[in-house]
């Protein structure tokens, strides 16, 4: 897959959960159940960690597996995305995909579909999240590097610096889709920001006997048939922009 950065922010810094990323899950850690899960997607990744000092055990997992990272501002993640595309070679038709590490359960067919609906149709943007129908947690976003840099060179506010596609369409003349689900589930919570919801996260997989190898449908029809899993951290808020 030419001309496609996956790009994942990951930072030990995570103010409700400090560590998160780095937190044991199946036998592993919650980042790196997450690249596994990506499979041959995770040749494609580049994890944008930051440059504060903290982010060694982050580092230290990249160069075990061999995966590429990048070091860059802890509060501008902005910049940190956009120098991260740029130091591996990001042209201006670039595809960049915005993938965030508190989602070891994104399901890798997901990002594909989102990959291949950009690439095939003249849009600027596509999305998979957030009034998509699909539950918290399986989050994508691809966009072209020249929207990225664009938006870098020219957002100010804080907001837009944090969050990345925030301010894009502030700077950029675009057009966008979003992947529908087809039918609600956004009442699932499969993101891990708080420690009840790594408590879920790890008894969805603890339901799957720790495999990591089971595809969105067959997620769903374990949480319907097992309604106590979404019950764990249904009381979490979705922390606002």
């Amino acid at each position: 897959m030419s001309k496609v950065q996956i790009i994942i922010q990951a930072r030990m810094t995570s103010t409700r959960l400090p560590g998160k990323v780095m937190l044991p899950l199946c036998d592993s850690t919650v980042l790196q159940v997450m690249l596994e899960r990506l499979g041959d997607l995770s040749k494609n990744v580049i994890i944008a960690t930051t440059d504060d000092g903290s982010e060694h055990p982050i580092v230290a997992l990249c160069q075990r597996l061999g995966v590429k990272y990048f070091k860059g501002s802890t509060e501008d993640v902005l910049s940190r995305y956009y120098f991260a595309a740029s130091h591996f070679g990001a042209q201006d038709n670039t595809a960049v995909v915005r993938l965030t590490s508190d989602c070891p359960l994104i399901d890798a067919e997901l990002v594909n579909q989102a990959i291949e609906y950009y690439q095939n149709h003249n849009v600027d943007m596509v999305s998979l999240g957030p009034h998509s129908g699909f539950p918290r947690g399986l989050d994508t976003c691809v966009f072209a590097f020249r929207m990225l840099a664009r938006t870098h060179q020219f957002a100010r506010s804080a907001p837009d610096r944090e969050h990345v596609t925030l301010g894009m369409a502030k700077f950029n003349t675009m057009t966008s889709y979003t992947i529908s689900a087809g039918e609600d589930h956004s009442h699932y919570r499969l993101t891990l920001d708080e420690p009840d919801d790594y408590t879920a996260i790890q008894a969805i997989y603890q339901q799957f006997n720790n495999s990591l190898c089971f595809s969105y449908n067959e997620l769903l029809e374990t949480l319907k048939n097992h309604p106590h899993l979404a019950d764990i951290n249904k009381h979490v808020e979705q922390k606002t922009v």
